[in-house]
Formats: C-alpha cells, structure tokens, sequence
C-alpha cells in the first residue's frame, strides 16, 4: 500500500484561547485532526467520509494562543470501507509573551502536544476508489 499522509500548519490565534493564560484547549487539536482525516478519506475515496471516532487521545504539552501547531496524519490501516489514521500535533513555533507581546520562537525541536489514532468510514456507495486492499 501507498503511504497516504495528510499534513496542516496553523498558528492558534487569540479566538482559540479558551482558558486564562492564553491557553488553548484541547478540543482544538482535535478539531485539526478532523481535518486531516476529511482529506484523508477525500484522498482514498473521494468523499469526506464520516469520522467514526477515536481509539485514543494523549494531550502531551499545552498549546497557547500565538503557537504554530504542525498536524500530521498517516493511514496505518485501510479495511474495506475504514480507514485507520496515527495522529500527531506538534509545536513549531512558540509565543513568547515573557519575552514582548509579539515574541515568539522557532523551536529547535517540535515538542509534540497531543497524539491521537482514529477511524474514518466512507460508505461504500459514496466511495469512488477504484479497489481497497
């Protein structure tokens, strides 16, 4: 099978901030993660799919208002009308409101803030693939 991925790069604004000090929650990575998922399914079958729900979920680091986050998404699994997706959101760019209202940094490492592994379902008679293994 042919690695499917699918990748975002958003930065969390202040209408993402939900909690005092600028921080974001959880809901949020999750919401990326329906994202990339849609396009998985769009990119196996040709249809958005339905997101069927999830096996698990680590919120791993805290994510605040001004941070770069970068989504990632790989098929593990392609089962007949399913398909299995590793997720991972990780930390680019840090605000660094210690530093002046507008600083941030380039991290020299992505700090992984949340992992994730969920299924999509396409029926089988929206789905325009060709043949599933």
């Amino acid at each position: 099978m042919t690695q499917i991925t699918s990748t975002l790069r958003v930065r969390m604004g202040q209408e993402d901030a939900h909690y005092g000090g600028n921080l974001v929650d959880g809901a949020r990575m999750l919401k990326l993660f329906g994202d990339i998922v849609t396009e998985v399914a769009i990119i196996t079958d040709g249809d958005e799919g339905l997101f069927v729900g999830y096996a698990s979920i680590e919120f791993l680091a805290p994510v605040y208002a001004g941070d770069f986050i970068e989504a990632t998404g790989l098929v593990t699994r392609v089962g007949d009308t399913s398909r299995t997706v590793e997720l991972e959101a990780r930390k680019v760019i840090a605000a660094r409101y210690d530093q002046s209202p507008s600083g941030a940094d380039v991290l020299p490492e992505a700090v992984v803030v949340c992992r994730a592994t969920g299924t999509t379902v396409v029926p089988r008679e929206h789905s325009r693939a060709a043949k599933v293994d």
